[in-house]
């Protein structure tokens, strides 16, 4: 009986007329519907519900600048390039090739670390 009471609850199955559940959507106001049953049936000392299927997204401003930043560059096309040239031993070592990757790598450095804040995750201290 005890390794019952750690699982989740078994959901509850209520059927309402389309009358009724209009009443009681209109009475919960924004307040989520099965809240605002518990709270009427169980009283206002109703413990929260953990979330369920919600985005892990905690900063939606970030991952926009990520899905933006990766839609604008050429990342890929460029790493698959440099990956080949340097597969065929045909990269040359300039200057502006040398500028080119460090560019790159700060690039990815800054779409990490906004997808890291944007999902909500502790970002590890660099050297």
């Amino acid at each position: 009986m005890a390794d019952k009471q750690k699982s989740s609850p078994t959901p509850f199955s209520l059927r309402l007329t389309f009358e009724e559940r209009a009443a009681l959507e209109a009475a919960a106001g924004s307040e989520p519907l099965g809240r605002y049953i518990r709270k009427k049936v169980l009283g206002e000392d109703v413990a929260e519900r953990k979330p369920y299927g919600k985005s892990p997204v905690k900063d939606h401003i970030a991952l926009g600048r990520v899905l933006a930043g990766l839609g604008q560059s050429r990342l890929s096309n460029n790493l698959n390039q440099l990956a080949r040239a340097v597969n065929s031993g045909s990269l040359p070592v300039t200057p502006d090739t040398d500028a080119d990757l460090r560019e790159a790598c700060d690039d990815i450095r800054q779409i990490r670390s906004d997808l890291i804040r944007a999902l909500g995750l502790q970002q590890e201290i660099q050297p």
